[in-house]
């Protein structure tokens, strides 16, 4: 996996991106990371406590699913809602309640290669606040890049399975 220049800039924004090639077909790809019922299998996240609680609304996958979790202090409470989906392409709008506020923009890349697919999983979003600062010592791709790099590994695995 190939991590791609992270930009922390004054104004606090940042982008934070990875990439992997599947052995799998695009669509396969594709229905995994539109359904979130299906990120269960991949993501990185999941298992981080046991006991969240998922709640699933809107649509069953695309435009319109909508995914809420609430969980322990190192799983948060936030949401997300699918507001973009192509074959090449699905926007998540990426909504943070706790431990710390946020809204980032989320893209999945999904594009065919020899023998299968290539995901670039993409989070462009401002730091406000006390992540401002800690984004000044510590980027969000050190905070979160090594998630995206497992979550892609599990993707992967899970398609190729």
């Amino acid at each position: 996996m190939a991590p791609a220049l992270c930009h922390d800039a004054a104004m606090g924004s940042f982008e934070i991106s990875r990439s992997t090639s599947v052995a799998a077909d695009p669509a396969l790809v594709h229905g995994l990371v539109n359904d979130f019922h299906e990120w269960q299998s991949w993501s990185p996240w999941e298992g981080v406590d046991p006991a969240m609680e998922r709640t699933y609304s809107g649509a069953d996958s695309g435009v319109g699913a909508h995914y809420a979790w609430a969980g322990n202090r190192k799983a948060g409470e936030g949401s997300m809602e699918i507001v973009g989906s192509s074959p090449e392409r699905i926007d998540v709008r990426l909504s943070f309640l706790k431990p710390w506020r946020a809204t980032n923009d989320v893209a999945f890349e999904i594009a065919p290669s020899d023998g299968g697919t290539v995901v670039t999983w993409r989070m462009s979003g401002e730091q406000r606040g006390l992540m401002a600062v800690i984004g000044k010592v510590v980027s969000m791709d050190r905070l979160v890049g090594k998630d995206f790099e497992k979550g892609l590994a599990r993707l992967a695995a899970v398609a190729e399975a």
